[in-house]
């Protein structure tokens, strides 16, 4: 008689389907070989390397004693040598020390700094974030997300960009459901605009519309350089146009404003990359400012942070849309918080990871992008490719007033 060999694995899915429940467990969330099992009771982090990696962004290794090796990006866009500094500055705590107490990690570097939170803190600290998660899934062969008691769902709805008509048609071609688009405009906006700048951006949208169709959503981002006054005007001639959410309407410092604009529409507002960690977010949670929340999560504090953040949003039927235009380590971190939370809306994309991954991303037939299946991240980076791509000197954009000179927002 031939002998069979029975893993709890095969035990496990034997059961769920009897039950007929469909489910499949990941291939990668049980050891491949069971058999050569290494002891990892004693782990420590021995180094952390940051790289500047083309065009903006900033790559985080976490190295460790046993060979494991994490991925995180902390980007402040702008602010890339300060973002060095800070982690550097953050390294001796993490010398020596576990790399598996991820949730006591982020408390130690947040509360142990006295002063506490602020976009270079919470950058610094969410890609370090990002990078333990990656060593403990690594060191237990699963992805992050089954740490976090996912998978909620087996694909994630990724968004292009279009700026008109034309790029609408070249993205919906390559599959992509959701667009998303600015304020088309000539100059920077004044603070009370004219009817004339009103029309230019509400026709731009127009034809977005009629190029994408009716069943394709599209957001407007306003990126916080709309003056209100100006900003409920172009609310209010969007509205016949239904996009999908109005981002960042005005900028986020005074929460009350972006109250008073998301009470006179309809229309969902969304807000939530310039603000850091769950307690930016309850204000804007509690007073209703909003009814889409996007954390950045290479600012927000990370996944720790991200997957609170999901869960207080939750409780006020908020779902989120992570901000992201950054990098495919990004991207990678995006996808594993979608796959770990049930209000999960949008994911933002810049790059799938074309010459900075060994397997990039793929833009599925239906707008989605798989959840990963490898453990920790589930991403490779692909060093020879990316060797022209390393070191940057971006700078954020200086924008004017084209009449006066004066300051304007970008």
């Amino acid at each position: 008689m031939k002998s069979s060999k029975i893993s709890r694995r095969n035990v496990i899915q034997s059961v769920l389907g009897v039950a007929g429940t469909g489910l499949l467990l990941p291939q990668t969330s049980y050891a491949s070989n069971p058999g050569q099992f290494r002891d990892y009771s004693k782990v420590k982090i021995t180094k952390l390397e940051t790289f500047l990696v083309k065009p903006r962004w900033i790559f985080l290794k976490i190295h460790t004693d046993v060979g494991v090796v994490g991925l995180g990006e902390p980007l402040l866009e702008g602010r890339a040598l300060t973002i060095q500094t800070a982690i550097k500055e953050v390294e001796p705590y993490l010398i020596g020390k576990d790399p598996r107490a991820v949730v006591h990690h982020w408390q130690a570097i947040y509360r142990h700094a006295f002063y506490r939170g602020g976009p270079i803190l919470t950058s610094a600290l969410s890609g370090i974030d990002h990078a333990l998660w990656d060593i403990k899934g690594k060191l237990l062969n699963v992805p992050v997300y089954e740490l976090l008691g996912g998978p909620t769902r087996d694909r994630v709805r990724i968004y292009g960009r279009a700026s008109n008509a034309e790029d609408m048609k070249k993205r919906k071609a390559e599959g992509y459901t959701v667009i998303k688009t600015g304020v088309a405009k000539k100059n920077p906006a004044n603070i009370v605009e004219n009817p004339k700048f009103i029309q230019y951006a509400i026709d731009n949208f127009a034809s977005l519309r009629e190029a994408g169709g009716p069943d394709m959503d599209i957001a407007i981002d306003f990126h916080g350089a709309i003056a209100p006054q100006t900003s409920k005007l172009l609310i209010k001639e969007l509205e016949p146009y239904k996009p999908m959410f109005v981002e960042e309407p005005v900028q986020a410092q005074n929460v009350d404003v972006l109250v008073d604009i998301a009470r006179g529409t309809h229309l969902p507002i969304a807000t939530g990359e310039r603000i850091f960690t769950k307690w930016g977010f309850r204000e804007i949670l509690e007073k209703r400012a909003a009814s889409i929340i996007q954390p950045d999560l290479c600012h927000a504090g990370g996944i720790t942070e991200g997957r609170l953040i999901a869960g207080m949003a939750e409780a006020y039927y908020v779902p989120i849309a992570p901000h992201n235009p950054m990098g495919p380590i990004s991207l990678a971190v995006g996808l594993h918080l979608a796959a770990s939370v049930p209000n999960f809306l949008v994911q933002e994309q810049v790059s799938l990871g074309e010459g900075y991954l060994k397997k990039p991303f793929k833009l599925e037939k239906d707008g989605t992008v798989l959840i990963p299946t490898g453990p920790g991240l589930g991403i490779e980076l692909d060093e020879a490719q990316m060797k022209d791509k390393i070191g940057h000197d971006w700078k954020n954009p200086e924008s004017y007033n084209a009449l006066d000179g004066s300051v304007v927002d970008w």
